[in-house]
């Protein structure tokens, strides 16, 4: 007796073997799991071409898109899974308007939340985090002025030229505007910036270590205090994770043990004055030397009189001065 085979569908002229998209569907879940979402998306695509979605693939799906920044495709799955209503709608609405986030459409973030509240459709227990959503939605949209400039405006905000007609205090805020912002279309002006002497040494750091914070793999050629040296951001460490700065720290923690109010005082001063000279930490003075001149310095400050290393404590006192534009 022959055996009776199986019969094959066929889409698009292509051979579906049984089974396969749940195969495939599978497949994509277990790359998710193990946070392999490039190969979780690609399997997911593969999979809904031969099946119908349901409400947790489309809900991985979407989650997936969202950690590879493929905010667009995110979007439209996220809006086929709130479509057909699924059980857990304000956690599939709340990824969408992530995404729309990150796709900057703010006002429309804005009007579906104010919409949602309006209504009253909302969870109690989930108002906050909407009104959370909305409070971050408004932070978010007023700090993306440089996304949302043409790029040649940028370029312009930011030219040493444009840069240098402004106050200290202007320049310090436009430095700050940056925090969370793309700047890699702007950073051949930020580099100027970092390069140039005339520019307070502290605002020239802040800058550098926007470019740290992002990564950006380029030389720099950086002068500050008569010394010179070339980083790169992408291998530099932040102010306070510097090496010689972590020695500094230890030893005055170790001085001021038994002190806990003049520790404060004094690790306060550490954190602003290693912003200031950035990159190059207290240049040639020996750490243990910096951390006893610390301490003195602050007990100089309480009226405290006392053999210092004048060199030391009035190269700190320089750096206070900097400091000062805080």
């Amino acid at each position: 007796m022959k055996k009776k085979k199986r019969q094959l569908r066929q889409a698009n002229n292509v051979i579906l073997f049984p089974g396969l998209g749940e195969r495939l569907l599978e497949q994509a879940h277990t790359y998710a799991e193990s946070y392999q979402y490039n190969l979780a998306c690609e399997a997911f695509a593969d999979a809904l071409r031969y099946i119908e979605g349901d409400e947790i693939a489309l809900s991985v799906y979407a989650y997936s898109l969202y950690e590879i920044r493929a905010y667009k495709q995110a979007k439209k799955v996220c809006e086929e899974l709130l479509a057909i209503g699924p059980t857990m709608y304000f956690e599939a609405m709340e990824l969408y308007l992530t995404i729309s986030m990150q796709l900057r459409e703010f006002k429309q973030v804005e009007k579906l939340i104010e919409t949602l509240l309006e209504e009253g459709t909302i969870p109690e227990n989930q108002i906050d985090k909407f009104q959370r959503l909305k409070k971050l939605n408004a932070e978010i949209a007023s700090n993306q002025f440089l996304q949302e400039e043409p790029e040649e405006q940028a370029l312009e905000e930011f030219s040493i030229a444009h840069f240098l007609q402004l106050s200290e205090s202007e320049q310090l805020q436009a430095i700050y505007q940056l925090t969370d912002t793309n700047i890699r279309p702007i950073i051949q002006p930020l580099i100027t910036i970092i390069q140039n002497e005339e520019i307070h040494p502290f605002i020239r750091s802040l800058t550098l270590v926007l470019l740290v914070e992002q990564q950006v793999n380029v030389p720099i050629v950086m002068k500050k205090f008569h010394y010179q040296r070339t980083v790169n951001p992408a291998q530099l460490a932040l102010p306070t994770e510097m090496p010689e700065f972590r020695k500094v720290a230890a030893y005055i923690g170790m001085m001021l043990e038994q002190d806990p109010t003049t520790l404060e005082m004094v690790q306060q001063l550490l954190a602003k004055h290693a912003i200031v000279t950035y990159p190059f930490e207290w240049l040639d003075y020996d750490s243990e030397d910096v951390a006893e001149s610390y301490v003195d310095y602050v007990h100089m400050l309480f009226g405290k009189v006392q053999e210092t290393d004048d060199e030391i404590v009035e190269f700190l006192q320089q750096l206070e001065t900097y400091s000062e534009l805080l």
